[in-house]
């Protein structure tokens, strides 16, 4: 591999990672430029999602104590996120690409909704639902999370953001909180899918592409959580939706 290629792929590594640590999208900065390099589609998206998981434990690393506070939450939402992520990696194996391709933008698009309006919808939600205020969580919380699950094990780009955008609805927690919750669930998704696709498209993965941006990306998920950590809730809240309005510019405009 050219010198030239190796610093392409870890600088953009660098980076996914450390906007992964702190929303999310950060995919759209690594697949594209394996696309760019040369590299197939069905191989620049599985070598990328497996580089990309030590970014996603830096990023749980440097959200501990937030994750520590949510750890009932988190036992009761992580098999919604395994199976969500098994059945995203699956349909990439068996349908094509076209089939997820046009509902991508919507999505994104509905997650940044959702962190825009998120307080005023869940102090909504706790009204209509005061006479059972568990209700919506212990139904249609892990629900909201298989979906995002196969969001991201099908392709992944953006799913932080469409993931905090439904539990900041759903969740009566604050975003921070929220954001480490992610960052264990996302890791969680992008796991299952790489062992399905270890198991039944091993070929299709260049270990060599996954290397350089575990390296970079756990990097950049250090950096990432840091920041991320220190900002205030409507900075972070604008900060999300800056990061992802541009994703949602990058998906529509290609």
């Amino acid at each position: 591999m050219p010198v030239e290629h190796v610093v392409a792929i870890v600088l953009a590594a660098v980076g996914a990672g450390a906007i992964n640590a702190v929303i999310g999208s950060g995919t759209l900065i690594t697949f594209p430029t394996l696309l760019m390099l040369g590299y197939p589609p069905i191989v620049a998206n599985i070598s990328n999602n497996i580089g990309l998981l030590p970014g996603g434990l830096a990023g749980a690393y440097g959200y501990r104590r937030e994750i520590s506070r949510q750890r009932v939450l988190l036992r009761q939402l992580a098999p919604a996120s395994l199976a969500g992520g098994l059945t995203g990696a699956l349909l990439l194996l068996g349908l094509p690409s076209a089939v997820f391709d046009a509902v991508v933008p919507v999505l994104v698009a509905f997650g940044l909704l959702l962190v825009v309006f998120g307080p005023r919808l869940q102090r909504a939600a706790a009204r209509h639902h005061s006479d059972d205020p568990g209700r919506a969580h212990r139904v249609l919380t892990p629900a909201a999370t298989f979906l995002a699950g196969v969001y991201g094990g099908y392709f992944g780009a953006a799913q932080g953001i469409i993931l905090v955008g439904l539990l900041s609805v759903l969740v009566p927690v604050a975003l921070q909180e929220i954001n480490g919750a992610k960052n264990v669930l996302v890791p969680l998704v992008n796991t299952i899918a790489a062992v399905v696709f270890l198991a039944l498209r091993g070929e299709a993965v260049d270990w060599l592409v996954v290397l350089l941006i575990g390296i970079g990306s756990f990097a950049g998920g250090l950096v990432g959580a840091s920041l991320g950590r220190r900002l205030p809730t409507p900075v972070l809240r604008a900060v999300i939706v800056a990061v992802g309005s541009l994703a949602l510019a990058r998906l529509l405009l290609g």
